[in-house]
C-alpha cells in the first residue's frame, strides 16, 4: 500500500493553538479577561468585547486525545461526581481541581458563558465552575427545534442575546459595538464558508482528508471563528485540500470504500482507529459532528437576529427526522457505502435515538450502518478488540 502524504497544515495548526492557549494561560499579565464558554455557544460576542473564549470541552477532547481523561474523571468520581456524568464534564472537573491535564489545566476563567443548545449536562457543570470559582455565569437558553424554529422561539433567544451583550458590557466595562459585532460577523461568515469548502473536498475521489483530519483541524472553527487569525488558517488548509485534489493525493491511499461517522469521535482511539481503516482501504469522507459547525444563517445586515437562528438550529438542539435528513445528505453528496455510529455513553443527546436513525436511514438509502458502543474520552468504556472486529467484519460486507 502506498505512503500517506501528511497534511502539512497539521503544523500550522499545532503553532496556531499553540499561541492561542499560550495568549489564554497569560491574560490576566496583558490585562484580558478569560470566558469558558461552551462548544455552541455565541463566541462571536466575547471577541468583540477582547475576551478570550476557552472551551472546556476541548480541553476535555485533549485530555482524552492524549489518554489522561480517565484518570482526571477518576479524581472527580472520588469527589462524589457519578460516573454517568459525561466524561468532558468528569474530566474537566478532575482538572479544574488538581490543574492535571496535557496544559495544566485551563486559565482561570472571570466569567461563563453556558448555551444548552448542545445538552441540559453543561447547565450544572457550568454551574458548579462558577461556585468553584467563584465568578459570574451567563446561561442563553434554546428551545428545541422541532421542524423549522417558529419565530416565537427566535425572539426569545434574540432576548436572550441582547442580555448577553448586557452582561459582557457589565463584567469588562466596554460598550457595545454595532461596527465592531458586524465586522465579528461578517468574518465568522467567511470562516465558515472556508471550512464548509475544505469538507467539501472531500466529495472527490479518492477524497484528500479524511474525518480523522477533520476532527484536527475543526478546532479552529470552534474556537477562533469570528477573527482574522482563523480565514488566514483555513485558507492555507483549503489552498491544500485544492492542491491535493488536484494531483490525486489521498487521506487513504487505494481508497475503495467511503463511509460516514455520527457523533463525537473516540478521541484517545483516533490513531488506531485511522490506520485501521487505511488497512481496509476505507475513508471516513464525512461526519455529522465536524459539519455542524458549517452552519450558514448568519446575516451581517441582522447579526443579532440571524445569530440568534443560527445558534438555536444547530445539529444537537433538532429533532430525529432532521438528523436522518442530514445523514441521508450526506451520504449522497459524498457517494457514501455506509455509515458507523458511535453509540457514545457521554453524549445523551447525540446518542438517544441511533438505533431508530440507523433504521431510517437504511431503509432510504440501502446502506448498512455499524454501531459502535463507546465513550468519547473515558477509555474505561472501550473495548478495542471487539471494536476492531467489527469494524473489519464490517468493512468486509461493503
Amino acid at each position: 500500500m502506498a505512503e500517506r502524504v501528511e497534511i502539512r497544515s497539521v503544523q500550522a495548526y499545532q503553532v496556531l493553538m499553540a499561541d492561542y492557549y499560550k495568549e489564554a494561560k497569560t491574560a490576566y499579565r496583558n490585562g484580558k479577561k478569560v470566558a469558558w464558554i461552551t462548544s455552541g455557544g455565541p463566541v462571536e460576542l466575547l471577541h468583540c468585547f477582547d475576551v478570550i473564549p476557552v472551551y472546556p470541552e476541548n480541553h476535555g477532547a485533549m485530555c482524552g486525545a492524549t489518554h489522561m481523561a480517565a484518570g482526571l474523571a477518576e479524581i472527580a468520581e472520588e469527589r462524589g461526581y457519578s460516573r454517568d456524568l459525561c466524561s468532558y464534564a468528569r474530566a474537566d472537573i478532575g482538572s479544574m481541581m488538581t490543574k492535571g491535564g496535557p496544559i495544566g489545566g485551563l486559565p482561570r476563567p472571570d466569567m461563563l458563558v453556558c448555551c444548552n443548545n448542545i445538552c441540559g449536562t453543561v447547565l450544572k457543570w457550568y454551574e458548579e465552575a462558577a461556585r468553584f470559582f467563584s465568578c459570574p455565569l451567563f446561561i442563553l437558553d434554546t428551545p428545541f427545534v422541532r421542524g423549522d424554529a417558529p419565530d416565537y422561539s427566535i425572539d426569545y433567544v434574540e432576548a436572550q442575546m441582547r442580555e448577553y451583550i448586557a452582561f459582557l458590557e457589565e463584567h469588562t466595562g466596554i460598550p457595545f459595538s454595532d461596527e465592531r459585532f458586524v465586522e465579528v460577523a461578517a468574518k465568522s461568515l467567511y470562516a465558515l464558508s472556508q471550512w464548509k469548502e475544505v469538507l467539501a473536498c472531500s466529495e472527490h475521489r479518492p477524497a484528500p482528508m479524511n474525518c480523522f483530519d477533520a476532527f484536527i483541524h475543526m478546532a479552529p472553527i470552534v474556537t477562533l471563528r469570528g477573527t482574522q487569525t482563523v480565514i488566514d488558517y483555513y485558507q492555507g488548509l483549503l489552498d491544500e485540500m485544492h492542491e491535493r485534489v488536484e494531483q490525486g493525493i489521498a487521506a487513504v491511499p487505494g481508497e475503495k470504500h467511503r463511509l460516514l461517522w455520527d457523533n463525537i469521535p473516540i478521541w484517545y482511539e483516533m490513531s488506531s482507529l485511522s490506520d485501521l481503516f487505511a488497512s481496509l482501504e476505507t475513508c471516513l469522507v464525512a461526519d455529522t459532528y465536524t459539519s455542524a459547525w458549517s452552519f450558514d444563517k448568519i446575516d451581517i445586515d441582522r447579526p443579532i437576529r440571524s445569530f440568534a437562528e443560527a445558534y438555536t438550529d444547530i445539529f444537537l438542539n433538532i429533532n430525529l427526522e432532521r438528523m436522518v435528513d442530514k445523514a441521508v445528505s450526506l451520504a449522497r453528496r459524498y457517494q457514501a457505502d455506509g455509515m458507523i455510529m458511535h453509540s457514545n455513553r457521554s453524549c445523551k443527546p447525540y446518542s438517544l435515538g441511533q438505533y431508530d436513525n440507523a433504521r431510517a436511514f437504511t431503509e432510504r438509502t440501502g446502506l448498512p450502518v455499524l454501531i459502535l458502543e463507546a465513550d468519547h474520552t473515558d477509555s474505561r468504556q472501550y473495548s478495542k478488540a471487539q471494536a476492531e472486529e467489527r469494524i473489519r467484519a464490517f468493512v468486509e460486507t461493503l
